[in-house]
């Protein structure tokens, strides 16, 4: 996984906990605006979130983040 990706997820998953907690779950598309602008980046996240770690559709962004760390 890139640096640019690991430092997008873990960006994203300190905002959502501090937004709504500990408890808030998030998927791979809370990483990516709507529109679709980097494929190759949202292909990477698919490959490791669904292929390599075979994680649920949503997981605990505080699991993610360790993950990640």
């Amino acid at each position: 996984m890139t640096q640019e990706l690991k430092d997008k997820i873990i960006e994203v998953c300190d905002k959502k906990i501090a937004q709504k907690g500990n408890a808030v779950g998030l998927s791979f598309y809370a990483f990516f605006k709507n529109k679709n602008d980097n494929p190759k980046l949202l292909m990477e996240a698919a490959i490791w979130w669904i292929e390599t770690h075979q994680l649920d559709h949503f997981e605990k962004a505080v699991k993610i983040k360790n993950m990640i760390q």
